[in-house]
């Protein structure tokens, strides 16, 4: 079979190249996009396989696709930027700028609790649907109207999809613009990064449909007030949603961002390379210090599993995420298997998005594979 791969790698990630394309010639990576970069230059920019599973049209260097949770990351740097601007503090009420949201006991719940998942607000209260989730409105009214499902603070519970609704606020009414707006004129504008939270109509002749994983399934002994089971049924967790026109239009900073390896890469790459990419300064020393200020450890309420948090990142662990090494490392992911990677000790960031969704709600075993071959190059 002819290689689907295309683009470039020095000869240190000959390994990494090669599994890849593997990969991609087998089909447990359908198609997808993988960059490494190091300090500022990126030494791997691949792409390859194909945007449908008929394998008819070809993902090219600027296919975009729904990244998913990876979308968080970018939120976060949106929040880092407000606060380095003084725009917004982490350690303010959140009610300081959203008036509303300190109802039902949520008046002490302070920024920064947003970003690192400990609000106690990981869901919607029932009944919600997808559709109330493309309305900001009406999804950010019900928020600020719940109380939260657990103490804030005293715990870490993933903000699986409402999470771009929550900080999102916070950034409108601080700035007076919109999330997708503040990323689109703020941060990928700024950097000429092919980003966007939804996707304006005329780039959806690029965008990679997902391929959905198998269905996610949950231990059905829990009672129905677990913040497991209400973050991932309120509503329903559906894949195939990211592929429709409604999904495409919704600002949702917390699940449909668009993009590819390339841009993702060089919007994070403002962490690892203290603050600055290609003379655009984005963040000081300072706020990326505040990254590494650890909110949460322990097992996550939602997920089920250990995740050290930062100020919205998740840290190096080897509990965790055994593929990365110790250190100054910060990460997230996305459903299916996308994943971003900053490194600041090696002034290096990896990124790799793709279609084919892997079971599992973050990280996959490709992805697993592709950090563990370029971490056994690296010194």
């Amino acid at each position: 079979m002819q290689s689907t791969l295309h683009g470039t790698s020095t000869d240190q990630f000959d390994g990494l190249r090669s599994a890849f394309e593997a990969n991609l010639e087998t089909g447990e990576d359908l198609g997808g996009s993988l960059v490494v970069n190091l300090d500022g230059e990126n030494v791997v920019d691949l792409w390859g396989g194909y945007r449908d599973e008929d394998q008819t049209t070809p993902w090219t260097s600027d296919t975009i696709v729904n990244v998913w949770s990876t979308t968080k990351t970018v939120t976060y740097l949106a929040a880092l930027m407000l606060a380095d601007s003084g725009d917004i503090d982490l350690h303010a009420p959140v009610a300081t700028y959203w008036p509303e949201f300190a109802t039902n006991g949520k008046a002490d719940i302070e920024v920064r609790h947003l970003l690192a998942h400990t609000s106690g607000v990981s869901g919607w209260d029932a009944p919600v649907t997808l559709e109330d989730m493309y309305d900001w409105e009406k999804s950010t009214a019900a928020l600020a109207a719940q109380a939260p499902w657990w103490k804030p603070g005293s715990a870490g519970g993933y903000h699986a999809q409402n999470q771009g609704h929550l900080i999102g606020e916070v950034v409108r009414r601080a700035t007076g613009l919109r999330l997708k707006q503040f990323v689109d004129e703020e941060i990928a504008g700024q950097l000429g990064a092919d980003f966007q939270i939804g996707a304006r109509e005329e780039d959806w002749g690029r965008i990679s449909d997902v391929i959905p994983p198998p269905r996610l399934t949950m231990d059905e002994s829990m009672p129905a007030d677990h913040p497991m089971i209400r973050t991932f049924t309120q509503p329903v967790a559906d894949a195939s949603a990211a592929n429709t026109a409604a999904w495409r239009r919704a600002d949702m900073g917390a699940v449909n961002g668009h993009g590819n390896a390339r841009s993702v890469a060089r919007m994070l790459s403002a962490i690892s390379l203290g603050g600055e990419v290609d003379g655009v300064r984005l963040l000081s020393p300072d706020t990326i210090e505040q990254v590494f200020d650890v909110q949460a450890t322990g097992p996550d309420l939602v997920l089920g599993v250990p995740i050290r948090r930062g100020m919205g990142f998740a840290l190096a662990d080897a509990e965790a995420m055994p593929s990365l090494p110790e250190g100054r490392i910060c990460y997230w992911g996305g459903w299916g298997g996308s994943v971003i990677i900053m490194d600041l000790d090696r002034r290096m960031t990896i990124s790799y998005m793709m279609n084919k969704m892997g079971p599992g709600v973050v990280g996959s075993a490709r992805s697993e594979q592709y950090l563990r071959e370029i971490y056994q190059v690296m010194p």
